[in-house]
C-alpha cells in the first residue's frame, strides 16, 4: 500500500498541530463535486481547492468544516489561468480546532465564525434552545457538540382523528 492512506489515520489523531511553510487554515464555503471544493481563507478571499482522493473514503467534509491548505504557489496558479489555486492537506476534526482556536494559528476572522449546522438550529424556538443551553452546559462531559442536522425537515405535528372516531363508535 501507498503511503496515501496507510498513515492517514495516524495523522488525523494528532492533537497538536503545527502549520508549514505555505499551508494555512480555510474554511470550506461550498462543495462543487469531483473533488473541488470552495474555500475561504484568513483574509476572507474564496478561492477553489482540490480534494485529493487518498481523502474520499476515509474523511467526509461539508459546508462550514475547516481544512489545512496548501497554498505556496497560489499566486503563480492564478496568474498562469488556473481555477484550482491550492490542494486540501488534512482535514480538521473538532478535537483540532479547538486545540487551534487557542493558538496564535488561528486567523481572526474565524474565531467568531459560527457553522452552518448551527446557524439552522438558532433559526428555531428561542425559549426551548436557551432550557437546552442550559442543560448542556451543566453536563458537557468533554463532548463535541452536536449539529441540526440539515437534510431533515422538522415534523410536522399532525392532530389525529382518533379521538372523533371513538366517541362516534361508543354512540353507536
Amino acid at each position: 500500500m501507498k503511503g496515501g492512506r496507510k498513515n492517514l489515520k495516524r495523522a488525523v489523531e494528532e492533537e497538536n498541530l503545527t502549520l508549514k511553510d505555505g499551508h494555512s487554515i480555510m474554511q470550506v464555503v461550498s462543495l462543487r463535486g469531483s473533488n473541488l471544493i470552495e474555500v475561504m481563507d484568513a483574509q476572507g478571499e474564496k478561492s477553489l481547492a482540490l480534494f485529493p482522493a487518498k481523502f474520499q473514503k476515509s474523511m467526509w467534509i461539508k459546508r462550514g468544516s475547516f481544512v489545512v491548505v496548501d497554498a505556496s504557489g497560489k499566486e503563480k496558479v492564478v496568474e498562469s489561468g488556473s481555477k484550482v489555486a491550492c490542494i486540501v492537506s488534512q482535514v480538521l476534526f473538532h478535537e483540532q480546532v479547538r486545540a487551534l482556536k487557542k493558538s496564535p494559528e488561528w486567523p481572526e476572522i474565524f474565531k467568531s465564525a459560527v457553522p452552518d449546522g448551527c446557524k439552522a438550529s438558532l433559526q428555531g424556538d428561542t425559549t426551548s434552545q436557551q432550557e437546552e443551553n442550559e442543560l448542556d452546559s451543566s453536563d458537557d462531559d468533554g463532548l463535541p457538540p452536536l449539529e441540526a442536522n440539515t437534510n431533515r425537515m422538522k415534523p410536522v405535528d399532525w392532530k389525529s382523528d382518533t379521538e372523533s372516531n371513538s366517541d362516534s363508535d361508543t354512540g353507536s
